[in-house]
C-alpha cells in the first residue's frame, strides 16, 4: 500500500475535543461502499456523498460535537468538475480536525468485471463505454489522489480482504495503535505492487525456476526454500534486512504509522520472494510484531 503522512492541522479555537476524519474517496468499483460500512462498524459517523463545499462546516460540527468522536465521508466522482477544489478545501478542513485521505482505486480490468458483475451503470454517465468512464474518472480523481494520505489498491482484495485492512487501520485510538505488517511477495513481470512501502528485490538470489523439479512447486515448498537458504547470500540478506527493519519499525510506530506493507520481488512472485516473505513473517513475529503474509503473484 503507498502511505503519505501528513501534519495533523491545528485544531481551531471553538475546538472542544480532539477528533478524526476520514475523507473517502477513490475509483467507482473500487470498494468504497463496503469501506464505508466498515468504517460505520468501527463506530465512525458516517456520510455518503457529502457535497464539497460543505466539508468545512462538517469538519467543525465534528470537532465541536461531544456525541462524535470520529467520522468518515465518501466524495466521489458525482461531484463533477467540482472536485477541482477538493485540495483547497481539504486544507481549510485540515485546520479545524485532524484528517486522513483515503483514496481507493483497482485495475482497468478488475474495474470493468465488477461493473459487468453487478450491470450497474458506471456514474460517469451511459453515453461512453466502461473503459472510457473509467479513464476520465481516474483524469477526474487525479488532483485527488495527488493529496491522498493512503493510496489502497483493492484490484486484489475481497470485502473481507477491504475490511480486514480498514480495521488493522483505523480500528484504535492513534495513541493506542499497534502497526501491522504485511510482508508480500510478488513478481516484477506483474509490477510493483501500488500499495508496498518498502520494495526489497530478491532477484539476486540464484532462481528455482531453472531447476525442473522445482519450477512447478513454490518458495512455501520445504525442497523450494532449502535450496534457496542453502546461499550464504539469502542468509546474510534475511540478518540484514531483518536488522534494519527492526530499527526502522520503532521509529514508524513513534510516528503513527499503523499498517506497513513490505514487498519482496522476484521475477515471477513464485519461488525466492515468497521464501523471503514467509521468513520475515517468522523473522519480525519473534520480535513482537503482527504480521501477515501475503503472496501477490503465487498460485492459489
Amino acid at each position: 500500500m503507498t502511505s503519505k503522512r501528513v501534519a495533523k492541522g491545528k485544531r481551531a479555537a471553538a475546538s472542544e475535543k480532539s477528533g478524526d476524519l476520514v475523507i473517502l474517496t477513490g475509483m467507482s468499483g473500487a470498494g468504497k461502499a463496503s469501506a464505508l460500512k466498515a468504517f460505520e462498524d468501527l463506530g465512525f459517523y458516517s456520510v455518503d456523498n457529502l457535497p464539497l463545499g460543505l466539508i468545512p462546516q462538517f469538519a467543525e460540527l465534528v470537532g465541536q460535537s461531544v456525541e462524535i468522536e470520529r467520522a468518515a465521508l465518501v466524495i466521489d466522482v458525482r461531484e463533477g468538475i467540482r472536485l477541482d477544489r477538493f485540495p483547497s478545501i481539504l486544507k481549510k478542513v485540515q485546520k479545524v480536525l485532524s484528517t486522513r485521505v483515503l483514496f481507493l482505486e483497482a485495475s482497468d480490468e478488475a474495474l470493468i468485471r465488477r461493473f459487468s458483475e453487478t450491470r450497474r451503470p458506471h456514474p460517469m454517465g451511459r453515453g461512453d463505454t466502461v473503459v472510457q468512464s473509467i479513464q476520465e474518472e481516474r483524469r477526474r480523481l487525479d488532483p485527488i489522489r495527488n493529496v491522498a494520505d493512503i493510496v489502497l489498491d483493492t484490484t486484489k482484495f475481497n470485502v473481507h480482504d477491504l475490511r480486514a485492512h480498514i480495521n488493522a487501520q483505523f480500528d484504535q485510538a492513534p495513541e493506542e495503535q499497534n502497526l501491522t505488517i504485511s510482508a508480500m511477495s510478488f513478481g516484477f513481470k506483474n509490477g510493483v505492487p501500488t500499495d508496498a512501502d518498502l520494495v526489497f528485490d530478491v532477484r539476486f538470489l540464484p532462481n528455482p525456476h531453472f531447476i525442473p523439479e522445482f519450477r512447478p512447486l513454490t518458495g512455501k515448498d520445504p525442497k523450494v526454500a532449502k535450496y534457496v537458504r542453502s546461499f550464504p547470500q539469502t542468509e546474510e540478506f534475511l540478518e540484514k534486512t531483518t536488522d534494519m527493519l527492526t530499527f526502522l519499525l520503532p521509529h514508524y510506530i513513534k510516528e503513527g504509522k499503523s499498517y506497513l506493507t513490505v514487498a519482496f520481488g522476484c521475477t515471477g512472485g513464485q519461488h525466492r520472494s515468497v521464501m523471503i516473505a514467509e521468513e520475515m513473517q517468522k523473522r519480525l513475529g519473534q520480535e513482537g510484531y503482527r504480521v501477515k503474509v501475503a503472496h501477490r503473484d503465487m498460485p492459489r
